[in-house]
Formats: structure tokens, C-alpha cells, sequence
């Protein structure tokens, strides 16, 4: 099952220091039609609560309820590809204002260019 873009899943995610992963919610950043469709992958943002530390880039979500997240959370610029059969569920989707603030934190992040669209060469 191909995901829409700015769903918000649940997910194995990974631990980057050590060999462990756990389940939590994500964002779909990709689009279905570049990976979804064609391969059954999705670029994955990690969600993670408000309470952790600040990185760079993190995107606060505002509408919780469209979402599906039950407390205070940020859209992080963690990123991960993985096979759309591994995850659990769709729990919800972020409102436009909420993919915009991070579609700008993704084209800043890959250096400008636009949210959805290659960057010219």
C-alpha cells in the first residue's frame, strides 16, 4: 500500500547508536508516485515529543488531532526509507499549515528547492 504524502504512521523506527528500533509515530514525506507506487517505499520524518531537545529544522504540529498524535509533538528531519509492508498503521494527516511549515524545513534542509519538486541543475 502506497502512503499519501504528510500521513502520519506508525512505524518501526531506528535507533541511530545502537541496534535496537521502536515503534513510534512518522511522517510520510515522500510522495506515493516517486517511491510508493512504483518500489512499495516511503521516506519516513521521525515524530518525536515536544518535551526532547531542540534539534535544527524541527517542525512543531499544531493540529494534534488531525494527526492522530496525543500530545504535543515535532515533525524531526530524522529521516529513514522503508518498505511501506512494515508499517503498522495510518493514524492521521497533517493539516496544510502543518505540511507547509515542513515542507520548508525539507527544501532548507536539501538545499531550497521547492517541497515536491527537483531542484534544477
Amino acid at each position: 500500500m502506497a502512503f499519501e504524502q504528510w500521513a502520519v504512521v506508525v512505524a518501526p523506527f531506528p535507533f541511530t547508536d545502537r541496534r535496537a528500533e521502536r515503534r513510534r509515530p512518522a511522517l510520510v514525506v515522500s510522495r506515493p508516485e516517486a517511491l510508493g507506487v512504483r518500489v512499495g517505499q516511503s521516506v519516513l520524518a521521525m515524530i518525536t515529543s515536544a518535551a526532547h531537545s531542540a534539534w535544527p529544522l524541527d517542525a512543531p504540529v499544531a493540529d494534534l488531532v488531525s494527526a492522530g498524535l496525543p500530545a504535543p509533538s515535532l515533525v524531526r528531519m530524522k529521516l529513514l526509507t522503508l518498505d511501506d509492508r512494515l508499517v503498522e498503521r495510518q493514524v492521521g494527516a497533517l493539516t496544510a499549515a502543518d505540511a507547509q511549515a515542513v515542507a520548508a524545513a525539507l527544501a532548507h534542509l536539501f538545499g531550497g528547492a521547492p517541497a515536491g519538486r527537483p531542484a534544477r541543475r
